[in-house]
């Protein structure tokens, strides 16, 4: 983030951002993260434990765990971007290597699609929904799809312009859409019953199964940031203390509380006094919640739909535009951007009119969660063994063509956490048990219950901690300290060599 004005267009793509432009505080990274998922889109990922059946007080349990055990497995993430002033996907290289990389770069790539179709689906239906009960506005398929497209236009805008331009909407949003989800207290505060006992109850065959599903789906929001928290946090000088970083990050999945408890408190309302809406077989939260609001609160929620597309929206195609330029380095960050917001233009209008992607979409989100979850467990652990050591230069060798360096290994590829990466998330999406969605061959094994994320989570992190204890890595990529926890090998490491002209 250089000393330029708001409206700058950022030029920096996944190079190694200069210490001298490296003004972001801990805070910004907060600002940012917290931003991205105060929305709509995280209103009813909170609506889930009583679409599951619980009650209230058990699926604000369910929330409070799910969000904590998340947060805790997306703060170390954070520390990559300061460390070596460029994305967690390029980072990756140290453990993947550096073609190995591309596989953060796919995973960020198909994440961010898969949320910013969401935000803009989910958001313009607020939208075209409120506007229809405020003002008349006809609720037809044109009225979607200008919705949807001024939503996108928008983002696509703000995306192009770079980190400085999304920091200042999301100090806006932050505030704004908290500001409006608390005056939700006093718009439901006279239908509210904490009381709600749901249709599952401790000591039924389903109550553990919806209990563990309900608090996984919580966890999946805070993995979602996994692979592309260092888009944001890059711009934080290396000097800044490791633990307000961690913290920044953390804090910003905690505060998300507030969302996924307004999603919680209305889907009760909302199960009390319009069931139709909550049915798990075709859940419409956003026209329950419409349903269910007073007049007066139509146009706070316009608002936050407007608000909050903006934010996540934001989020999400800025660091797909960064990956995508990273992958293929004859693309400016520009862009990039410009391309992949084109193409997620297009296929959210697909999706939405044309194939009713709308559904799918979410299944494939929870999909690609599972599969970013194992990547951030090697992640961590190789952050751990190296000593939080890496080589700037030998990380960027992918991105300027180059051949050889620290992180080369076998022909750029590193089996250990790429053989790490591939068995772990195989097995957790064999583990997966999203009825009537996807079912893996292993879904059922536990009661019913979706275990993919911790088979996953803790198949990542045992194999690869025996590959790097069988087939040491070379004492090249390590710092003057050696390893920790494992051994090294005096393995020779090729030189970089240039690309030839």
């Amino acid at each position: 983030m250089s000393s330029g004005s708001l409206t700058e267009i950022e030029t920096y793509g996944v190079e190694r951002i200069p210490d001298a432009d490296r003004n972001a505080r801990p805070v910004d990274l907060f600002r940012v993260a917290f931003g991205g998922a105060n929305t709509f889109a995280t209103c009813v990922l909170g609506a889930f434990p009583i679409l599951f059946g619980l009650s209230f007080w058990h699926g604000l349990a369910a929330t409070v765990l799910g969000l904590v055990a998340g947060a805790l497995i997306l703060a170390p993430l954070s520390l990559f971007g300061p460390l070596n002033g460029t994305n967690n996907a390029v980072s990756s290289s140290a453990h993947l290597g550096v073609h190995g990389r591309i596989v953060g770069s796919f995973l960020s790539l198909l994440t961010a699609i898969a949320f910013f179709s969401i935000s803009v689906w989910s958001s313009g239906d607020a939208l075209v929904g409120g506007a229809h009960r405020l003002v008349g506005l006809p609720d037809t398929d044109l009225s979607y799809g200008v919705a949807y497209g001024i939503f996108a236009i928008l983002v696509l805008v703000v995306c192009v312009y770079g980190f400085r331009f999304m920091l200042f909407v999301n100090k806006i949003a932050v505030a704004a859409a908290s500001l409006l989800f608390v005056l939700g207290v006093f718009a439901f505060a006279g239908d509210f019953d904490p009381s709600y006992a749901g249709a599952v109850q401790p000591g039924d065959a389903l109550f553990w199964p919806s209990f563990i599903g309900a608090a996984l789906i919580v966890l999946s929001n805070p993995v979602s940031f996994g692979a592309f928290l260092g888009d944001w946090s890059r711009y934080i000088p290396a000097s800044t203390p490791r633990g307000r970083v961690m913290a920044a990050a953390f804090l910003s999945q905690l505060a998300t509380i507030l969302p996924f408890f307004f999603g919680l408190a209305t889907a009760s309302i909302i199960a009390t006094k319009a069931a139709e809406y909550v049915d798990p077989a075709a859940p419409n939260y956003v026209g329950g919640l419409l349903a269910v609001s007073p007049g007066w609160y139509f146009v706070p929620v316009c608002l936050i739909a407007l608000i909050g597309g903006m934010s996540t929206g934001t989020t999400s195609l800025y660091g797909t535009g960064l990956d995508f330029s990273s992958v293929f380095p004859r693309f400016s960050r520009v862009q990039a951007t410009v391309f992949i917001g084109t193409l997620s233009i297009v296929f959210i209008f697909i999706g939405r009119f044309a194939a009713n992607l709308t559904q799918s979409i979410s299944t494939f989100a929870t999909l690609i969660i599972t599969c970013t979850a194992p990547w951030m467990v090697i992640m961590m652990l190789g952050y751990v063994t190296r000593r939080g050591w890496y080589d700037p230069e030998a990380l960027q060798v992918f991105n300027r063509r180059q051949r050889g360096g620290r992180y080369w290994f076998a022909h750029g590829w590193n089996w250990r956490g790429l053989g790490a990466w591939l068995v772990s998330a195989g097995l957790a999406l064999m583990f997966v048990n999203l009825p009537g969605q996807f079912v893996g061959p292993l879904g059922s094994l536990a009661g019913g219950i979706d275990i993919s994320l911790p088979v996953g989570l803790a198949v990542a992190g045992l194999l690869y901690l025996v590959l790097l204890a069988l087939f040491p890595e070379p004492r090249e990529v390590y710092g003057h300290e050696g390893p920790r926890l494992v051994r090294s090998a005096d393995t020779p490491v090729l030189p970089i060599v240039e690309p030839v002209t």
